[in-house]
Parts: C-alpha cells; structure tokens; sequence
C-alpha cells in the first residue's frame, strides 16, 4: 500500500470516528465514577500540588507537562496504527471528552426544577453547569446562569474537542480536553492562581479561538430551528460578541442571545466576588422555556459540528486533493 493510500485511509478512519464517537455521547452516559476526564484531572490535581508557587514560569512548566502527556499519547496511540484501530480509538476518545449530551442533560434538570417550582433545587442543581454563587438567584438569575453556561460551553465541551479532533485526531482530541480542564482547574482569577494559571488561560484561550467562532457562526445559522432569524442572530453577534472579558465567550454568547431573541449579561457573584457583564442581545432576559430552546440549538449546533469536524478529516482522503502537489510539481504524498 502506498504512503498515499495509508494517508487516505487514515483520514476515513479518523473522521467515521469522530462521527461515531459524537453519536455515542448522545446515547451512552458518562459513568459516574472513572470518567476519563476526570483520572485527568486528579493526576493533574496531584502534579500541581508539587509544582505549585505564585509563579507565572512555575504555571507554564505545569501546564506544558500536564497538556503534553495525554496529547503525546494519544499521538503514539494511532501511530502505527491500522485504520480499524484508529477509527476504534478516535470514537472512544470523542465520547470520552465531548460533553455536548450532559451539558444538555444537566440543563434540562435545571429547567425540570424550575418547572416544578423547586427553585431549591434549581439552585442546587446550577454549580454543575457554572461557577456562580445560586444562592441569592431568583428563577429569572438561574435561567441567565444556564443559557450562558449552554452557550458558552457549546464550544468548550463539544464544538472545541470536535475541531482539534478534525485537525490532529485522537491527539487534538485528548489534547484540548486537557487543556480545557487545565483552565477550569486553574485558569480562574483568585489569589491563588492569578500567576500560576495564567499560562493555562491563555493556552486555552487560543485553543478556543476557531471553536468559539465555529460555535457562533453555527448558533446563527440554526437560529430558525429555536425560532429565531439568522439575520438577527449575526447582527446580535457583530454588536456585542466582542464587549465580553473573554476574547470567545462572548461570541458564542451573543449568537445564542440573538437566536434566541433574549438578553443576557449582567451581574454574577462568585463567593464574595461580583463581576458586572456587559448586556448581550436586546430581548427580555431568559426564562425557563428559553433554556429547553438553548439545549436544542446546542444539539444542532454540536450535530453540524460532527458533520463539519469529520468533512474537515476526511479531506486527505479526496482523489484531487491527494493529487495536488504532484499537479504542482511537488513531491508524491
């Protein structure tokens, strides 16, 4: 078999994988105990206690180690590997590390809550979507607090991991999984880690960059599946996404915010911290119908995705592509 006909199968093989592995996410739940992310993140946990100090080069040398190790093996995993290998190993790793079915599982508990009129229980129920403080959130703050948190994490747990899944297979899948997970462990303001887990929030922020306006750009387009106008998600988008602190969060924000013709931003407490988030989109803030309408541009969103992701991987594999340095005088692939 030629280089070029191993290439090709390779690239069939990674993006049925991504396919397949997007698929089981929506019918297979994560386990409660075991979940690979999680092993991550308590053997990440445990390096940090040994490297910690307020130290912005002490925080890149723990992320360098902590990121490298899993996106190297997920490397040598499929290095040799045939393409019913690769295409085992990549569906195991996209279950494993996107997360876009308990994102939506775990919103539409909020919402059953909310319904129900155990706004207890809805508060409750909220830090597994977000880090904000529920105690002192009405039923509207819950509400805010989950389509932000469907929004934003649209891109982190599922749009992200699809996206470097198409660039670097089974490494850039496990790659920004940990990376992610580094930023969440570490990449928050507190005294803490404003030095040592800078490195971790800026390497996720450029991870992020593609995916966040992937996610964006996808949220407007499937704006009719919630009853919204693409047209008006886009305006929504090109007005505000920039005005959030995060250089990517606030685009997918005001893309869902204009799909969904609601408002979102405002004041969010974390402990005795508050943070004041410019307003995004130009509708009345959300309510609990408004977070059932957030979870399901999600699933369009995180399904296009998979479609674009394994299109992306298998481009290797089209006749003319594979042909084109040769066309141009390059060397054979």
């Amino acid at each position: 078999m030629t280089p070029s006909n191993r290439r090709s199968r390779a690239a069939l093989a990674t993006a049925a994988g991504l396919l397949a592995g997007a698929a089981l996410d929506r019918v297979v739940a994560d386990p409660r105990r075991g979940h690979p992310v999680a092993v991550f993140g308590g053997a990440a946990a445990r390096l940090e206690r040994r490297m910690y100090a307020p130290s912005r080069a002490r925080g890149a040398a723990f992320t360098l180690i902590a990121a490298a190790v899993p996106t190297t093996a997920g490397a040598a995993v499929v290095r040799r590997a045939g393409p019913l290998a690769r295409f085992a190993v990549t569906a195991a790793a996209t279950w494993a590390v996107v997360g876009g079915a308990m994102l939506g599982r775990e919103a539409a508990a909020v919402a059953d809550a909310l319904e129900a009129g155990d706004l207890a229980e809805a508060r409750r129920l909220l830090p597994r979507l977000c880090g904000r403080d529920p105690r002192h959130l009405d039923e509207k703050g819950v509400a805010r607090a989950v389509v932000e948190s469907v929004a934003e994490n649209t891109s982190d747990a599922a749009v992200g991991p699809l996206v470097w899944g198409a660039v670097l297979g089974p490494a850039g899948l496990v790659g920004y999984r940990a990376v992610n997970t580094l930023d969440a462990m570490v990449g928050h303001r507190s005294p803490r880690y404003e030095r040592f887990g800078w490195a971790a929030a800026r390497l996720d922020d450029v991870a992020n960059w593609t995916p966040a306006r992937l996610t964006a750009a996808l949220a407007c387009a499937a704006a009719p599946v919630v009853g919204g106008r693409p047209s008006a998600a886009r305006r929504v988008r090109a007005r505000d996404g920039h005005r959030h602190p995060s250089p990517n969060s606030g685009h997918c924000e005001a893309a869902f915010a204009g799909a969904l013709g609601v408002r979102l931003g405002g004041a969010n407490r974390y402990g005795e911290r508050v943070e004041h988030r410019p307003e995004l989109g130009s509708g009345p803030p959300p309510g609990v119908a408004d977070i059932r309408r957030a979870v399901r541009l999600a699933r369009t969103v995180t399904a296009a995705a998979a479609v674009l992701a394994a299109a992306a991987a298998a481009l290797p594999a089209v006749p003319g592509l594979r042909r084109w340095p040769e066309r141009r005088g390059g060397r054979p692939v």
